[in-house]
């Protein structure tokens, strides 16, 4: 390894003990899942609001995890198109929490009219960043997701708790150079343990799917200290995984509480959005009819 990556390296090993469940910053993704998943639930829910053309109903924007694309939402797209909403998957970079932020932020700022903001794993961490300051997200949905306070970070919330799956020995640390200057650690998960942690009752033949498309994130956004919480101000819904061995589900429950939010809990693993995607959607339709 060259001595340009010699530090990152050893940083991957820190950050990969220090934050045992760190890999629960996923969403899964591949749209060939989109279709059918059995057992789904079913939540409370509805819509309203205008978005950037003549509707009747808010924006839907959604924000994926790490380990993810925006296709991950496909199969909660295909219902929320179905009843008429407008909706936007944006590529979330995973690059780092503020700068990760402020790409969704401009988002939101190039939408005109009401947004039901919704984020999945890490991508909570993510909206709960950038909705601050911004008059039109109306509501704050968070699918099995990050929802921290200023001053705190996502890596000592995924720790917080025993549960998870996640652990060191799940990661694949790789060190990667940004072609300026600037190098760090992308933080995979290993194949063989992608099911276990995050896919739960999809088929290994999907898992294996899921784990081979998979997006990293930077290491180093694991770090970044939260300096806005914008549940504080906007009103919030919470989708507790209960069979999560990702994201421990007392820890969705602990922040959940502590954001006063709307509070629904599902028997789901972490891929939820995959093995539920009719509970996700409800969720959604509730908090864009009740801010209406």
């Amino acid at each position: 390894m060259s001595r340009r990556h010699t530090q990152p390296a050893r940083r991957s090993r820190r950050v990969l003990f220090a934050l045992a469940g760190a890999a629960a910053l996923s969403a899964v993704a591949v749209p060939a899942l989109a279709s059918g998943a059995p057992g789904e639930g079913t939540a409370t829910v509805s819509a309203a609001g205008t978005a950037s053309h003549p509707a009747t109903k808010p924006t839907v924007l959604l924000v994926h995890g790490a380990w993810a694309d925006s296709s991950s939402w496909s199969p909660v797209i295909d219902r929320l198109q179905a009843q008429g909403y407008p909706v936007q998957a944006l590529a979330n970079p995973l690059r780092g929490l503020a700068s990760d932020a402020a790409y969704v932020k401009s988002r939101i700022e190039s939408i005109e009219g009401p947004v039901v903001l919704v984020g999945h794993s890490y991508g909570g961490a993510v909206i709960s960043e950038a909705a601050a300051q911004e008059p039109n997200v109306k509501a704050l949905v968070y699918v099995a997701a990050f929802t921290p306070d200023k001053g705190e970070t996502v890596g000592a919330l995924a720790a917080k708790d025993p549960g998870s799956h996640a652990t060191p020995d799940a990661l694949n640390p790789v060190p990667f150079d940004a072609g300026n200057g600037a190098s760090g650690v992308d933080v995979y998960i290993k194949p063989d343990k992608y099911r276990d942690v995050f896919a739960g009752s999809l088929s290994a033949r999907k898992a294996n799917s899921l784990a081979a498309v998979q997006r990293p994130v930077n290491a180093a956004a694991l770090e970044e200290t939260v300096t806005d919480a914008a549940w504080r101000d906007i009103p919030s819904w919470y989708l507790v995984t209960r069979q999560d061995h990702a994201l421990p589900p007392a820890t969705q429950r602990f922040m959940a509480k502590r954001a006063h939010a709307h509070i629904s809990e599902v028997n789901a693993p972490h891929a939820v959005m995959l093995t539920r995607p009719s509970t996700v959607a409800g969720l959604i339709r509730d908090a864009a009819t009740t801010t209406r």
